[in-house]
């Protein structure tokens, strides 16, 4: 077998390879005498016809499944003789048949690319530093309060923070329109459920009182038929209702799992709730500037097979989050720039693990389970349920390698501490 290698444009690679008449004909010589063993043809027993006659009526049929099989071992030959990392299959062309010859074929494939990784310490970092004090743990069990709320009918006008029920129907130039009506609807006044100009003039209303709103909907409003127009809303209040606390007692505790040791259980636990949460928001801050650090600091030519292949996995998750939408209906190219980072920030972990000889241990693995565990109420049982999974395993491996790789960045990039507040580290990013 003779192979010569062509670097083509960027990632992309020739294969031109030449197998010798020999092997093909020999090849072709035994795949018929495995299908003389086995052929039925009229006129003879099974088995028993001659090898001419069997040449005669599937020799060409031979030729092709021997090409076929002759391609994919020696494709793999060829890869292996030149060195070759293939990011994804090949492309076969100019196939030929010549008699006295053999095969020829062209094999095309991209390939891996070589990194050689930025200087880490160029990476800027900024990690969070907050602090839970009491008056953290007084905001959250004031949320946990929130949560419990219950509504009392009240007969005066209708405040801020109340619960109101309400009728109405909606007319653009005296025409209804779809979505304008609503019956017996609840509205929680303050807590933007509704347009402004829609929600704004029920506060003052009382039950059984009417009035006509003009909304004017935003010009980047969702539905594009609303969007920038004008309507008017005839809107009657059927009820008003308070917001009532729960006390803070053994029963509200209770509500939360503590059974024993009341309030000051619950604000300890809370507290570990609370630590948690910040612990795990600063990993995840922290983790992402590393991930964008690596990312603005390294050019890495990308195999378009492997991002094409992480675009349909973007789209497949797309629309399992969008619960069912079609995204197979959507062009490839909408998520072919995450896919792109996702490809990109898998080559440059790869590469840091393996330049650094970066390994992961099984306790990293066990700790990493455990944290993730902590947050349910059977962690015994999500330890199993992972166990039991080999690819959860492996995607907690993979977390794993993620964590050793930015706590070895971490090591060598300038980190600042930043001063916030709880609330600020665990709310989610814009």
């Amino acid at each position: 077998m003779q192979v010569t290698l062509e670097t083509a444009e960027g990632l992309l690679r020739r294969l031109s390879v030449q197998v010798p008449a020999a092997q093909v004909d020999e090849a072709v010589e035994q795949r018929l005498k495995d299908l003389a063993r086995r052929v039925r043809m009229d006129g003879f027993r099974p088995g028993k016809a001659p090898l001419p006659v069997v040449r005669q009526r599937y020799g060409e049929q031979a030729r092709d499944e021997v090409v076929g099989d002759l391609i994919q071992r020696t494709y793999v030959s060829a890869v292996t003789e030149q060195k070759l990392r293939p990011a994804g299959g090949p492309r076969i062309t100019e196939v030929d048949m010549i008699a006295g010859e053999g095969l020829r074929y062209v094999a095309e494939i991209e390939v891996y690319p070589e990194i050689t990784l930025a200087d880490l310490s160029a990476i800027a970092i900024e990690r969070p530093k907050a602090e839970i004090g009491e008056a953290e743990i007084d905001a959250m069990i004031e949320n946990l309060r929130k949560q419990r709320v219950t509504y009392n009918t009240v007969e005066r006008a209708a405040a801020e923070g109340d619960r109101v029920i309400v009728d109405f129907k909606g007319s653009i130039d005296g025409e209804p329109f779809d979505g304008g009506s609503a019956q017996d609807m609840p509205v929680e006044l303050g807590k933007g459920m509704l347009l402004k100009d829609f929600e704004g003039p029920i506060v003052g209303m009382k039950a059984g009182e009417s009035k006509t709103i003009e909304v004017t909907f935003p010009e980047d409003y969702h539905a594009e038929h609303l969007a920038g127009k004008k309507a008017n809303f005839d809107v009657t209040v059927k009820s008003v209702a308070e917001p009532v606390l729960p006390e803070i007692d053994d029963a509200f505790c209770a509500a939360f799992g503590v059974k024993e040791g009341g309030v000051e259980a619950l604000r300890g636990e809370v507290r570990k709730n609370m630590e948690r949460e910040l612990a795990q928001s600063i990993k995840r801050r922290v983790k992402q500037q590393v991930m964008d650090g690596l990312l603005a600091a390294n050019e890495v030519p990308l195999p378009q097979a492997l991002v094409e292949e992480e675009a349909q996995r973007v789209r497949q998750q797309f629309s399992q989050q969008m619960r069912g939408a079609k995204a197979d209906q959507l062009p490839l190219d909408i998520f072919k720039p995450e896919a792109e980072r996702r490809v990109k920030l898998g080559l440059l972990v790869a590469e840091l693990v393996k330049s650094e000889k970066l390994t992961v241990d099984a306790a990293r693995v066990d700790a990493l389970l455990d944290d993730i565990a902590a947050s349910y109420e059977d962690p015994a049982e999500v330890k199993v349920y992972y166990k039991s999974h080999p690819e959860l395993m492996q995607n907690l491996e993979a977390l794993a390698a993620e964590d050793l790789v930015v706590e070895h960045v971490l090591a060598k990039a300038k980190v600042t501490d930043k001063p916030m507040s709880f609330d600020e580290v665990v709310k989610p990013a814009s």
